[in-house]
């Protein structure tokens, strides 16, 4: 599987992501400090983001400090389902029930231990197609498509 990084900082649990991966044999393309380059959390997000939306890569990973900055920047781009995970029941829950394809950790809180255990989690779970979860992602695409992808102006009452 194809796999692109990002983040706005390079540390050992970021080299850990990266190492785990490479040794599970997936293709790992990086962004950001993982790749030597200087780049914000919007930005590493944006071209994560971008390049699974566009069929670049099969998922992300993106981290900051939080995870909140990079889950936020990734959702903005339409048909990626950034979920910031924190421990690895609920990775396996974004990902069987919210077909997430992008994984958001914080750098402050996620310990390369805990990072393993998410990403196991995280690859070995997949989503299965069912009425209740299909027609929530459904609301969700329309939702998408309401906002994103119209063009239109928020109208607030």
């Amino acid at each position: 599987m194809r796999i692109i990084i990002g983040s706005d900082e390079r540390n050992r649990m970021t080299e850990g992501v990266v190492e785990e991966l490479r040794k599970r044999g997936h293709e790992v393309d990086l962004v950001g400090p993982l790749a030597g380059e200087a780049l914000t959390w919007p930005n590493a997000a944006r071209r994560v983001a971008e390049a699974v939306a566009q069929g670049h890569a099969d998922e992300g990973i993106l981290c900051c400090w939080t995870g909140t900055g990079v889950s936020m920047a990734a959702n903005k781009v339409p048909g990626v389902r950034a979920a910031l995970c924190e421990d690895a029941e609920t990775a396996k829950g974004a990902r069987l029930w919210n077909n997430a394809n992008v994984l958001c950790l914080s750098i402050r809180r996620t310990s390369e231990i805990i990072a393993r255990e998410i990403l196991e989690a995280w690859l070995n779970t997949s989503y299965k197609p069912n009425k209740e979860d299909d027609a929530c992602l459904k609301a969700l695409s329309d939702l998408e498509q309401d906002y994103f992808l119209s063009g239109e102006d928020l109208k607030l009452a």
